[in-house]
């Protein structure tokens, strides 16, 4: 059974934070509600599921004490995600699956505050992010700036990042009168405007449940990106021969996997395999 910790948003609303099965994750969802008066920005964070009751809880917790909301747009699950986000305090809407952009933008619209900070279920903040951002959300920011994140790999069997673990660098805080998502079936990245500031701390992104399900995503991902109307260029044509080493060389190298040991070595393969196999995926093959 779930415990709840009540903290107050920044306009004085009341929300729910999740009580700790061990005592310092409680304890610091405590100390972080204490600041929240001090938040001069009321923060929606926005998260869209779908059957992720094995990995929502960590994205929910990771926020408590910095948002006015956790937003949870559902598109059907049936693991009990929508349950579970609601008994930890999340406002839960359901909504059916219209692609990666429309669904994050449908999530924007739903928001109850302007300010968004975009999660996905299977990512959470960092300690040094919680930090971050409670300090800077203590003082007015100016509608017009966008922050972005360093969304940092987690690999399937292990909880923290390989040495050195790569990253994407994407918006993730944003004032939606300002800045939305941008509307493609296949992408959800931010559109930003042209004031966009580096948070130093990172977002943690275990994508994978394990080596399995990178193939399985991967596929789905591009079987979306085909219906969207990509096809592969006349240099991925060419390509198609020595595609699969041209690819774990630039994952295994030069995206740094190769200090990942086996996990990395093995991560490194299977996203290889799956950039291989788009060529003949997104030609309908």
């Amino acid at each position: 059974m779930l415990g709840g910790i009540q903290f107050q948003g920044g306009d004085g609303v009341a929300i729910k934070a999740i009580g700790g099965r061990d005592a310092r994750a409680a304890a610091s969802a405590s100390a972080a509600s204490s600041r929240v008066g001090e938040i001069a920005n009321r923060v929606s964070c926005v998260i869209v599921a779908c059957d992720e009751a094995d990995r929502i809880e960590r994205a929910i917790r990771s926020v408590a004490g910095l948002v006015a909301e956790v937003l949870v747009v559902d598109s059907g699950s049936s693991d009990g995600t929508a349950a579970l986000s609601e008994r930890l305090g999340a406002r839960v809407v359901l909504h059916p699956w219209e692609g990666f952009g429309p669904q994050k933008r449908f999530a924007e619209e739903q928001a109850g505050c302007d300010w968004i900070l975009s999660l996905d279920a299977d990512e959470w903040l960092s300690d040094g992010l919680r930090a971050e951002l409670a300090a800077l959300l203590a003082k007015p920011l100016p509608p017009a700036r966008c922050y972005r994140a360093r969304v940092r790999i987690v690999y399937p069997r292990r909880e923290t990042p390989a040495p050195f673990a790569y990253f994407h660098n994407y918006v993730r805080l944003y004032n939606r009168t300002t800045a939305r998502c941008r509307d493609s079936l296949s992408h959800d990245e931010v559109e930003p405007t042209a004031d966009v500031a580096q948070l130093d701390g990172d977002i943690l992104h275990k994508s994978y449940r394990d080596f399995a399900h990178i193939v399985a995503k991967t596929v789905a991902y591009y079987q979306t990106q085909r219906a969207e109307g990509i096809r592969p260029s006349r240099m991925a044509l060419l390509r198609q021969f020595g595609e699969f080493p041209f690819q774990f060389f630039k994952y295994y190298v030069l995206r740094r996997h190769i200090f990942g040991g086996a996990d990395g070595f093995a991560y490194a393969t299977a996203l290889a395999m799956g950039r291989w196999a788009r060529i003949f995926i997104l030609r309908g093959w």
